[in-house]
């Protein structure tokens, strides 16, 4: 069977999975549904996830914005929020943009295993922590999302891959990459996007740049719907600015994919980084402050 084929069976499957689960609970909780302004998440959902679309990213953005905004009022629903509210936006990206693979089916199968046992976990260590414990670990994953950024926007990430010419991995390097994207998965429910730490570690490992890119999308893309399910159990997630993230996400997607063929975002990413930082220190310093 065609490698493509197997992969948007799997995004398939994760996409009904995850809108079954997510539309029970919403249903479940209509009369919880009035907690924001619909329009103002929308907005935010289609301006990070069109950027998302050309390459900035739309977790640590959509934090920003959140936070900018008050949308969300606990910040011990921002992790839950972030998961839920992308993982439709990424499925649409990844069935959009993943139309070749040049890969070996072992190692792209087993590390977005990796990566979605890795949120799994991850999502039920992170449900249960309280808000304090959020906003420091949030905070730190802004911060480590400001220098990653930084680092594509100046091209060191890149370079990593300069030379690489490997369409697999085998032996110790799949273990460390297995490994390394369990990590990574289970980092990305604490806010660190999975994307850029991904990028650099298969192009470490010696994976050709031109196949690296299914790894990452489809990481991010299978990881979301898993992880999402212990916040929606657990209700740890706001379900009004979800909707509104969603529906402007998916729209924000398909307008960046049909309508925007070149972009330059190198003085935008600068002034998100910016951003982030300032937002970061605001959560670090919340989360540090003793309760009177």
């Amino acid at each position: 069977m065609n490698l493509v084929l197997i992969i948007q069976i799997i995004l398939g499957i994760c996409l009904v999975y995850f809108t079954i689960i997510w539309l029970k609970d919403l249903i479940k909780n209509k009369n919880k549904l009035n907690d924001g302004n619909l329009l103002l998440s929308g907005v935010i959902g289609f301006v990070t996830n069109f950027f998302d679309t050309l390459g900035i990213g739309s977790y640590a953005p959509t934090t920003m914005l959140l936070k900018l905004t008050k949308y969300v009022k606990n910040d011990k629903l921002l992790p839950g929020t972030l998961t839920i509210a992308c993982s439709i936006p990424v499925l649409t990206e990844a069935f959009l943009y993943i139309n070749t693979v040049k890969v070996e089916a072992a190692t792209l199968l087993s590390l977005i295993i990796a990566a979605a046992v890795g949120s799994f976990l991850g999502s039920k260590f992170i449900s249960r922590i309280d808000e304090k414990k959020i906003q420091v670990m949030m905070g730190f994953a802004l911060i480590i999302t400001a220098i990653l950024m930084c680092l594509s926007n100046t091209g060191v990430l890149a370079s990593l891959g300069n030379g690489n010419v490997a369409v697999g991995l085998t032996g110790w390097k799949l273990f460390i990459g297995i490994l390394g994207n369990f990590i990574l998965g289970a980092l990305m429910t604490a806010g660190i996007g999975l994307y850029a730490p991904c990028m650099a570690m298969v192009y470490l490992l010696g994976l050709s740049p031109l196949v690296a890119f299914p790894i990452m999308m489809a990481s991010c893309a299978v990881l979301m719907p898993v992880a999402s399910r212990e916040f929606i159990k657990d209700g740890n997630y706001n379900r009004n600015a979800t909707i509104g993230i969603t529906i402007g996400g998916i729209l924000g997607v398909f307008v960046a994919v049909t309508l925007v063929k070149s972009m330059s975002l190198t003085l935008l990413t600068w002034l998100v980084i910016i951003v982030l930082i300032y937002t970061a220190i605001t959560m670090l310093m919340q989360g540090f402050k003793k309760e009177a």
